[in-house]
């Protein structure tokens, strides 16, 4: 039985990834900040892990290896967005945080996780339509996910050798708690944000997490080094 390891999955994307690969039989591990917000996460194996403190992100990665024995695929769905206009008069704080759990995190897990990954493995990183382009007050969240694209292409290049593959999935909006204080900040509701989209909809986070999983799949194994947009069509 396969086994995969989950960041964020909690809720959102996170919580939806998780809900698929135990749905497909895989042994899975989730974390999140508090081990209470994984009330109600279905994985087998549920942890804390702040994913910006290395040490903690290396003493987890043993105790999946422990509890699993290998970890055949990394999910980096870990996030966090924040409004942060560069105004001279600001707190850094946000800028510094965001970076540390979007990219550092990521960072972070791979560097520790990818010793236990079998040949063949996988590694799906998620970044966001705005890993390709910007947005004028959400400076760090976009450079944070440009980061997260560039760190899987570079990545994909370096796990190649053992047949490992290195993804990235880039969702537009999804119906999810962050997508939904985004439209409070910007004071619109899901009716208008699914307007952005040629589609005219609001993807699910099943969606997201379908294509997770076929990036995951034995089927997925010639892909690498790619970014996958699933956000309706807003970049077309």
């Amino acid at each position: 039985m396969k086994s995969v390891l989950v960041t964020g999955g909690s809720r959102g994307i996170g919580l939806a990834i998780v809900e698929r690969f135990k749905t497909a039989g895989w042994r899975v591990a989730a974390c999140a900040r508090a081990l209470d917000h994984l009330a109600e996460c279905p994985a087998d194996f549920k942890f804390a892990c702040d994913v910006t403190d290395a040490d903690a992100v290396r003493d987890s990665v043993a105790a999946v290896v422990q509890e699993f024995g290998a970890i055949d695929a990394l999910i980096n769905s870990a996030g966090l967005a924040g409004s942060n206009p560069l105004d001279p008069a600001s707190d850094d704080t946000l800028w510094h945080r965001v970076i540390d759990v979007n990219l550092n995190g990521t960072y972070y897990l791979t560097k520790h996780a990818f010793p236990h990954i079998p040949d063949g493995g996988r590694i799906v990183n998620i970044g966001s339509v705005l890993s390709h382009t910007g947005v004028a007050d959400q400076t760090a969240y976009s450079a944070s996910k440009h980061a997260v694209l560039g760190f899987t292409r570079a990545f994909a290049q370096h796990a190649a050798s053992r047949g490992v593959t290195v993804n990235a999935v880039c969702p537009g909006w999804v119906r999810t708690d962050m997508a939904r204080d985004r439209w409070q900040e910007l004071r619109i509701d899901a009716s208008r944000a699914a307007s952005d989209a040629p589609l005219g909809r609001i993807v699910e986070p099943a969606e997201v997490a379908a294509l997770v999983y076929f990036l995951a799949s034995d089927e997925a194994g010639a892909i690498t080094g790619q970014a996958f947009n699933i956000d309706g069509g807003m970049l077309a």
